[in-house]
């Protein structure tokens, strides 16, 4: 009987090591791809109809300013939002293995970086506190992401 509970017990701990630790920092991980989600999730949906929908169709709000006489250049602005979304949900839906935070990590830096290269976009509509906001959470997202990603276990197959 010693030696089936011995030998219960090191399944259980390999396993927990395939997992990534423990539960707690399974559960953290998950939590942070959630998060994350919820977030992009939230800023898209805020964005596509707050921004891209009012300034590309209806010529008024923020993107209104920015797209006056030239509402076909709000596609990239309606494209980047839309991906968020779509990424969004499969942040929601993802496992929390360390391929799933780098996609995290990117999603959120690539999104990050362009707020930053197109920062003017915020001045000229007169958005500046949107853009602290979402700029800033991009950032904590793309390092806590990168965090999960560094605790997350390897997914390479074990050696035979």
């Amino acid at each position: 009987m010693l030696v089936i509970g011995i030998g219960v017990r090191c399944c259980q701990a390999r396993r927990r090591r395939q997992l990534g630790g423990g539960a707690k920092t399974l559960a953290t991980r998950r939590l942070i791809l959630r998060a994350n989600a919820i977030y992009l999730g939230i800023a898209s949906v805020l964005g596509l109809i707050g921004l891209d929908v009012r300034g590309i169709f209806l010529g008024s709000g923020p993107e209104g300013r920015i797209l006056a006489g030239a509402p076909y250049a709000g596609v990239g602005f309606l494209e980047s939002h839309g991906l968020a979304l779509i990424l969004s949900v499969l942040l929601w839906r993802a496992a929390p293995t360390r391929s799933w935070h780098i996609t995290g990590a990117a999603t959120t830096a690539l999104l990050g970086t362009a707020n930053l290269l197109c920062w003017q976009i915020f001045v000229a509509a007169n958005i500046l506190p949107m853009g602290y906001l979402t700029t800033g959470l991009h950032g904590t997202f793309a390092l806590a992401q990168l965090a999960a990603a560094i605790a997350a276990p390897s997914e390479r197959p074990p050696r035979v």
